[in-house]
């Protein structure tokens, strides 16, 4: 039986950014997975849907209600009650190998799911121990996370371990949506003939997609990019080295998708966004070592002091000698 066909990639109207960034990850899968933050309806779905068919890879979606043997796997009991055989029965972590492993409402997950999303997606594998049962199996996916931010956070910790973070907020204008409409409604009508329609587009994006993959281990994690980045992810305030590398990474798969025989300035400024996103508003609520604390104000006149608690703003004294300060009389 043959899975219908997905909305082309290359017909996605806008988003821009959202697709360079999915593209990118596809060009190098070790930059890590995409967190897409936005409303219902803002096609993150189908954008998703269109990377996978663009790798001909596996589309799997993960249930917001999944259990813990569910994605990684678990006993199979027919066989071990049927036959008396302790065989394993795989998750949805081998069924998105190669494939992309997409992630609705990510940040309503309980954390230790998302760890363990997070650590298949990292390491390329898949590791078992449960029931007697000791497995190991690749689990080489994208991973593809959504959340709306209304609905809830994520912890700091989970956030960072995402590679690029974007957002979409903004709806179209009004001739975007009537395109978007458009397309949806000659998509719906006949899904082969539109599909058909943007296969040239769709071809040209594979392209450039197999050769970005075949250009990449030619270009070097030179010092001059990897110092210019190092000191930038150092004034952005970031915890950890996690952006640095991942940072690293992108503008090395972006230079390649450009073509490009090394990594250029402008393929590190091309990535900053979707790298320091998430990890930038985590850091400036935290002020450097060397930054000394606001101190409050002055109870007196409720404005800032120079740094003493209570201490009172400096005042002009008139002009004149100063006054005479009187003196008690002393004790007979």
């Amino acid at each position: 039986m043959s899975l219908p066909p997905s909305f082309p990639l290359a017909a996605i109207v806008g988003a821009d950014d959202l697709k360079l960034a999915l593209c990118l990850v596809a060009v190098d899968p070790k930059i890590g997975g995409v967190l897409i933050e936005g409303p219902r309806g803002m096609a993150k779905s189908t954008l998703a849907r269109g990377i996978a068919d663009l790798l001909d890879g596996r589309f799997v979606t993960l249930p917001l209600g999944a259990t813990e043997e569910r994605i990684t796997g678990s006993l199979d009991l027919d066989a071990a009650l049927g036959e008396g055989q302790v065989r394993f029965s795989p998750g949805l972590l081998a069924r998105a190998d190669q494939g992309v492993l997409y992630v609705d409402e990510v940040n309503l997950l309980p954390d230790p799911l998302v760890d363990i999303l997070l650590d298949a997606a990292a390491s390329g594998l898949n590791h078992v121990e449960r029931d007697g049962l000791s497995r190991q199996h690749p689990a080489r996916f994208l991973l593809v996370g959504t959340m709306n931010p209304e609905e809830g956070e994520l912890r700091p910790q989970l956030l960072d371990r995402f590679a690029f973070s974007l957002a979409l907020e903004r709806p179209p204008e009004p001739a975007g949506r009537a395109e978007i409409v458009r397309r949806r409604l000659a998509f719906d009508q006949d899904p082969a003939a539109f599909v058909q329609h943007w296969a040239a587009a769709s071809a040209a994006l594979r392209q450039q997609c197999q050769q970005a993959r075949q250009r990449l281990a030619a270009i070097a994690l030179d010092e001059a990019s990897l110092e210019d980045i190092t000191r930038r992810c150092f004034a952005a305030r970031v915890d950890g080295l996690r952006a640095d590398l991942v940072w690293l990474r992108a503008a090395r798969a972006y230079a390649a998708w450009r073509g490009d025989s090394a990594i250029r300035p402008e393929d590190i400024d091309r990535v900053e966004p979707f790298v320091l996103r998430h990890r930038r508003q985590a850091a400036d609520a935290m002020p450097l070592p060397d930054s000394p604390s606001p101190a409050p104000a002055s109870p007196v006149n409720n404005q800032e002091s120079d740094g003493q608690w209570g201490a009172l703003p400096a005042c002009n004294l008139p002009a004149g000698p100063a006054p005479e300060v009187p003196h008690w009389p002393k004790k007979p």
